[in-house]
């Protein structure tokens, strides 16, 4: 039976069933399966898969194989075998067994042989726009051709020459024989195997041809001994195909279920679009912090909690839907609201000197996580003399109800004292160049003795003791909801403010020593992460996600 957590809520449909096939003794154990194709980076789409096909194996005691679909060599890298694999494994899920469709290259060669024994594959000449125009339309059914009546033997021989080597792409297919006039298109006598005289990245030049994925899957699945094969809604009409192969082979019953893919909003789900983006220069690489990619999000600083949360979140639906990326935002920052340790940086800083204060280095203690209380870390920082504060800290003529720093106006700087603005300095040119403050000595923080009340709290650093770092400040990569659904170009909607750059940040002394493996937020501003892009010269954050919902730009349509 399924965990007490998941007992408290009601069951999804998938849990119902794996529930039900082991209450009739259908089934001992489960094991499921996540098949990806090695041809591009996976999607925050594919970590919904990766969540369910694990979560649900771990809920009911069973196990996951990770399968790499390889059956197209044109197309396939080992860059990205390897993406994947560290992807899976950053989500936190470690797969029972790492295989390939190319492991069962041999076995699914004499399992269309069989088929062919039992007359029910033929042999093919024809071209692809000829086969094409063959299966007729949803509403008339197709038109057999004369290939379809060649003689088992005849087919045994072509078949055989087709995996020497002796024809050309597109010259011969196989296709399985079932019904050219089935309303279903897929069961129109679908093409088996093709040829491509392509390297394979596993195989090398062994072989010539490489089976369809409509046969190597559920093959695939049936010799791993698959019992829940959970595919996205598009496999539905290709359902009735996975299970007429495992009834004409008499092989393992592997059965396959299908549930709503995930579509976010502001986000494009298709690896060839996203390879387009990449191509096109319209992002740096596939882990850009833009890119919906989980290594694009790792890379900007989401946590594995947060997605498999998300995921959780969203449940398993029948029906597609589009789901709001606010709410995936939304996880991240409750992931980061606790775990993210506290930073005080200055995106744009308004030096202030406080002319009362002794030429000294006094060592200020403040908590690495406000949200843990008296339980937090505490880390010291360095304070002086002359300080930064953010410019927009500051207005000269501020309105009624603008609890910062003005003339004459006193603020309490983080974990230090209560300071008032006495004089503005400026340039010949009318701009402030720095603050002129005094502070109260009775007034400092966890001893505060001064009897003063004020409202605002800035966060600061010391100009002595400031380090310069360079912010990616990461927006949006689309600036309408559903880009995939627009019309035209879907690189047309493509968020011109995606990427802001400050390099101009000073950060307090203890970021020169961050780590990767940590998330920060920059008190009042964000969540950052540290880039892989950093070095001991440069030290780079990208923005994660702000701190509130509704930080994204508003950018103008069309």
């Amino acid at each position: 039976m399924a965990e007490s957590n998941a007992e408290a809520r009601s069951l999804n449909f998938l849990e119902e069933i794996v529930e039900e096939d082991l209450k009739s003794g259908k089934n001992k154990t489960i094991l499921t399966r996540f098949p990806p194709e090695p041809n591009g980076y996976l999607h925050i789409g594919h970590a919904k898969s990766i969540c369910l096909n694990f979560g649900l194996a771990l809920e009911y005691g069973g196990k996951t194989n990770l399968r790499f679909d390889d059956t197209n060599p044109v197309k396939e890298e080992t860059e990205y075998v390897e993406s994947i694999i560290e992807d899976v494994k950053w989500l936190g899920f470690n797969p029972d067994k790492i295989l390939y469709a190319s492991d069962y290259f041999e076995q699914l060669y004499e399992f269309a042989v069989k088929l062919i024994k039992k007359g029910l594959a033929y042999v093919d000449d024809s071209s692809s726009e000829e086969i094409a125009s063959q299966k007729g339309t949803p509403t008339e059914p197709g038109e057999a051709n004369k290939y379809r009546n060649r003689s088992v033997e005849e087919n045994l021989q072509l078949f055989r020459e087709m995996r020497s080597g002796i024809y050309e792409d597109g010259e011969k297919v196989l296709r399985a024989k079932i019904d050219m006039g089935s309303p279903n298109m897929h069961m129109r006598d679908p093409i088996i195997y093709r040829i491509k005289k392509a390297h394979h990245h596993r195989t090398g030049n062994d072989w010539f041809i490489y089976p369809m994925y409509d046969f190597a899957h559920g093959q695939s699945d049936s010799i791993e001994h698959i019992t829940h094969s959970i595919c996205t809604l598009e496999f539905i009409s290709h359902r009735p195909l996975y299970d007429w192969f495992i009834e004409k082979l008499e092989i393992f019953p592997s059965r396959q279920y299908e549930f709503a893919r995930l579509n976010l909003t502001f986000t494009i789900m298709s690896k060839r679009k996203l390879l387009q983006l990449v191509n096109e220069k319209y992002v740096d690489s596939w882990d850009d912090p833009r890119m919906p990619t989980i290594s694009g999000l790792r890379r900007r600083g989401y946590t594995p909690e947060s997605i498999r949360n998300f995921t959780d979140r969203i449940g398993v639906q029948k029906r597609d839907n589009l789901i709001d990326v606010s709410l995936l935002e939304f996880c991240l920052r409750e992931d980061l609201n606790k775990n993210a340790l506290r930073k005080m940086v200055v995106f744009d800083p308004l030096k202030i000197v406080i002319t009362n204060y002794p030429e000294q280095v006094e060592m200020m203690t403040t908590e690495d996580y406000p949200e843990a209380g008296e339980k937090s870390s505490k880390r010291e920082i360095p304070f002086s003399r002359e300080l930064y504060i953010e410019k927009e800290d500051f207005m000269e003529n501020p309105p009624k109800k603008f609890f910062r720093l003005a003339p004459g106006k006193s603020v309490r700087l983080k974990s230090a004292y209560i300071i008032q603005c006495e004089q503005v300095i400026k340039d010949n040119q009318g701009n402030i160049t720095e603050l002129h403050c005094i502070y109260f000595p009775e007034s400092k923080s966890g001893n505060d003795a001064s009897g003063l009340k004020v409202q605002g709290t800035l966060h600061w650093v010391s100009k002595a003791h400031a380090i310069p770092v360079e912010l990616r400040l990461y927006d949006r990569l689309f600036k309408v909801e559903n880009p995939a659904m627009e019309e035209g170009d879907f690189k047309d909607y493509i968020n011109p403010d995606s990427l802001e750059i400050n390099r101009h940040a000073l950060a307090e002394p203890s970021l020169a020593n961050a780590k990767f493996n940590e998330r920060y937020q920059f008190m009042r501003k964000a969540y950052f992460c540290l880039d892989k892009d950093s070095s001991e010269e440069k030290i780079i954050f990208n923005r994660t996600v702000s701190l509130k919902d509704g930080w994204a730009k508003e950018v103008k349509k069309g």
